[in-house]
């Protein structure tokens, strides 16, 4: 199995930096979409689609659905983040009430919908963040990472009080106060790293802090229904390492989230410095 993840990381790893910050535009786009497609594909099981053709007509629905937001201009709006933003707060209530609520969430048309508002507006954000430079893209991606990191050492040293024991009996609020503590690091050297003024570094400390949250979610919101699919990995298109959506569920809740704060709140504080 070790043998399996070093392998799988070490051709994933260079293909997903030059994906990242080697492309630019339509060819970025498409990259990323394909990633996200990938994650529809997953997210089929996850809502109980069985049959193979199914599946793939769904994935075809979803890349039909970008291919209209580029086409109308809509891949850089504001309004999918919006989605996201509404999506991520149903959520939190679905994830804090499980499994008492699940009969709202349950069918398998819901749990396509759950697909809609969670990606779709995860590679709207990663192009919004591309085109307002590499910079913020890498901030977002090292946020969840140091979130991440943050939160595993701090759990397994001080980790008492669980934090969704009934979604992910791993998780504690311990763990939860370390990815901030990472993440609120993270910002500080980036507010100092970047021209953005005294209350622009605020300002990103203070969006960090909400994103570093909502990504916490993501993690718990695919463990939610893998738990309610009885699965432990979303696939196996990743050996060693599971699948698409479990390299990228705390991704899917921070890239949105923090795109539309960086238009709405922080970018022209950037912008006029």
């Amino acid at each position: 199995m070790l043998r399996q993840r070093i392998i799988t990381a070490a051709w994933l790893a260079p293909v997903t930096l030059i994906g990242l910050f080697g492309l630019q535009g339509g060819a970025f786009a498409l990259f990323t979409a394909c990633v996200v497609l990938l994650g529809a594909w997953e997210w089929t099981n996850l809502a109980g689609v069985q049959d193979r053709m199914a599946r793939l007509k769904l994935v075809a629905l979803t890349a039909l659905f970008m291919a209209a937001l580029w086409a109308g201009g809509a891949a850089f709006a504001t309004w999918p983040l919006w989605l996201a933003a509404f999506g991520w707060a149903v959520n939190l209530y679905w994830v804090s009430r499980y499994p008492d609520k699940r009969e709202q969430w349950q069918g398998q048309a819901m749990r396509l919908a759950m697909g809609l508002w969670v990606l779709l507006p995860c590679w709207v954000g990663f192009n919004v963040l591309r085109e307002s430079g590499a910079v913020w893209l890498l901030f977002v991606l090292l946020l969840v990472w140091c979130a991440d990191i943050g939160a595993y050492f701090a759990g397994r040293r001080f980790g008492r009080r669980k934090l969704a024991p009934r979604v992910s009996p791993g998780k504690s609020w311990e763990g939860v106060y370390g990815a901030l503590t990472a993440t609120f690091v993270l910002a500080v050297g980036f507010a100092l790293w970047q021209p953005m003024g005294a209350s622009g570094g605020v300002i990103l400390v203070l969006m960090t802090a909400l994103v570093t949250f909502v990504s916490v979610l993501g993690d718990l919101f695919e463990s939610m229904l893998k738990r309610f699919r009885d699965i432990k990995d979303s696939s196996n298109l990743l050996p060693g390492h599971g699948g698409v959506l479990d390299r990228i569920d705390s991704l899917t809740a921070a890239i949105p989230l923090f795109a539309l704060l960086f238009i709405e709140v922080l970018s022209a504080r950037v912008a006029a410095l």
